[in-house]
């Protein structure tokens, strides 16, 4: 593999890039997945610009670590005000290095249909940038909520530019004996998927309740590791839960010159 221009012997990012971290359903780990996409990308040298555009709960805001900009969607009435999303896609177009965009549950709909109508893939694309979607899909009694968040965005997506995110944190990701790959949802939308990343259950009592801490403090990675808050077997779960999720994230597209 060879180095950035760091000399730190980590692949080097591909262009210009935009990620969008999509789901209808709240408190599935959208922010935290926009958390750890803006961490491990900043870890390849990469300009990191974190955008929350969640009008209701600010999660992906108190990473300062990030120093997060907040978009301000929601006009006079309280209403998500769609056309405020023109400036941005100006950033987009001009700026260097990734944007990621953490767009809450009551923005899901608006921004989605907006991306739709303005064929924002394509005119970004055609500007030299990347372009990918990014999908939690939790376990447990989320699952049903999540795939069909999934479902909606795949079906209506012209290309194939879906990064899903299983999230095992509230249980495991399968359905009468199927996991997300034997699931019909799944072999129905194959095409847009792009790369699949796992974010597997792991003891809650020890690996559970140190993520937990850490996502409650709105820490990245970095900052647990140096914190005298965290004692050093906790230290080293969350090394291994960064490791793990890192070494996946180096096997997908997200590191190379790659357009779907």
């Amino acid at each position: 593999m060879s180095k950035n221009s760091n000399g730190n012997g980590a692949a080097p990012i591909g262009p210009a890039a935009v990620h969008f971290v999509l789901q209808g359903k709240g408190g599935v780990g959208k922010s935290v997945v926009a958390s750890w996409l803006a961490e491990f990308l900043a870890s390849h040298g990469q300009k990191v610009c974190a955008i929350d555009a969640d009008p209701i709960n600010r999660s992906l805001g108190q990473y300062k670590g990030l120093k997060p900009e907040l978009l301000d969607l929601v006009n006079a009435d309280g209403l998500v005000e769609r056309s405020r999303f023109d400036t941005l896609v100006d950033r987009f177009a001009t700026g260097d290095g990734a944007f990621i965009v953490d767009a809450g549950a009551t923005a899901f709909l608006p921004l989605w249909t907006y991306i739709l109508e303005t064929e924002l893939i394509r005119v970004l694309r055609e500007t030299g940038r990347t372009v990918y979607i990014h999908v939690p899909i939790s376990g447990g009694e989320m699952l049903n909520d999540t795939l069909l968040g999934f479902k909606t965005l795949a079906e209506s997506a012209i290309e194939r530019s879906l990064v899903i995110w299983l999230n095992e944190y509230f249980g495991p990701v399968s359905r009468e004996g199927k996991d997300f790959h034997q699931m019909q949802v799944y072999l129905d939308n194959r095409d847009k998927i792009l790369a699949v990343i796992g974010i597997p259950q792991r003891s809650a009592d020890t690996y559970g309740e140190t993520v937990r801490r850490m996502r409650e403090r709105k820490m990245t990675f970095g900052e647990a590791l140096e914190s005298p808050e965290f004692m050093l077997a906790q230290r080293s779960r969350l090394h291994i839960v960064r490791r793990d999720l890192f070494e996946q994230l180096e096997q997908t597209p997200l590191t190379a010159d790659h357009h779907a």
